[in-house]
């Protein structure tokens, strides 16, 4: 019986494709969706476009569950749904422009067969098994939550007199270290100001030595005491005070006199008379025979 019946549908299949053959010809032809949602102008026929992209992602989103299919047919299925995805947006698209209803504002949105929304990275989506292939686990894997903020009243809470170190020699050990610390630092300056000061009276000494070791030039031995008297020094020295002789000559009071003397009349005629009145005096000086220093 069953024999029959599918010998029958066989036979009813082929009566119906000729049947259509002989109408239209190449009915099949026509009915084929458009390759751009854009060439469709008619409403009815957008809507239909519509569904069957829709009934061919629902068959092959069943197909995608099965883990067994292996890892490359499982990507080809999810790049042909994600395909299809694009193509049912731009016949949405059309259906809005030819004056239809915005799916893509009022549609449900893409689930999976748990019921929650397909995840995705910058559009593209995953389905079924293509979510445990290699690489694409890592990109679902949630990062655990922070922990939560405590609030300033918590945080204040935990806040006393140890937190500020108020109490901090009350334990006994801060003060021992301290003093053994304090004695150190004690001694150690202690030493630094002997060692310095043993060094400064070593130097002093060493200063004394060798002032001591130089010549004195300004110092006269008893050899010398003829000559002193040839030049007419005058007093009595002490024998054990050194004897001293100037090498350059020493003005007398009345020549330092007459030195400031000359020295404030230039600096008054400088002040006080021009150039012209000074070249003349000079002129006068010189025919008269006068000098500047015996007329000062």
């Amino acid at each position: 019986m069953a024999r029959n019946a599918e010998k029958a549908m066989t036979t009813l299949a082929r009566w119906r494709a000729a049947q259509v053959t002989e109408q239209g010809g190449s009915a099949k032809e026509k009915e084929r969706r458009p390759f751009l949602a854009s060439e469709c102008t008619d409403l009815p026929k957008a809507e239909k476009w519509r569904m069957q992209i829709i009934r061919e992602i629902a068959r092959k989103v069943a197909q995608i569950q099965n883990a067994g299919l292996g890892e490359f047919r499982i990507r080809d299925l999810n790049d042909e749904i994600n395909k299809l995805l694009r193509e049912k947006g731009h016949w949405e698209a059309q259906i809005r422009e030819l004056g239809g209803p915005d799916y893509a504002r009022v549609g449900p949105r893409m689930l999976d067969h748990e019921g929650k929304e397909v995840p995705g990275n910058r559009g593209y989506k995953y389905f079924g098994a293509a979510k445990e292939l290699p690489g694409v686990r890592e990109l679902f894997e949630q990062e655990p939550p922070p922990p939560p903020r405590k609030t300033r009243g918590e945080l204040m809470k935990d806040i006393d007199a140890d937190y500020y170190g108020y109490r901090d020699d009350d334990d006994g050990v801060l003060l021992p270290i301290e003093s053994r610390e304090e004695k150190k630092a004690i001694q150690q300056a202690v030493a630094d100001w002997k060692a310095k000061k043993e060094a400064s009276v070593n130097n002093e000494g060493e200063d004394k030595t060798e002032e001591e070791e130089e010549e004195n030039i300004y110092s006269v031995t008893a050899d010398d005491s003829s000559s002193d008297e040839e030049m007419g020094v005058e007093g009595e020295r002490d024998l054990g005070q050194p004897r001293f002789i100037a090498h350059v000559p020493v003005p007398s009071q009345k020549e330092v006199e007459q030195a400031l003397l000359q020295r404030k009349k230039q600096e008054l005629l400088n002040r006080y008379a021009s150039e012209s009145v000074i070249a003349q005096s000079e002129e006068a000086k010189e025919l008269l025979g006068v000098s500047s220093t015996s007329s000062a």
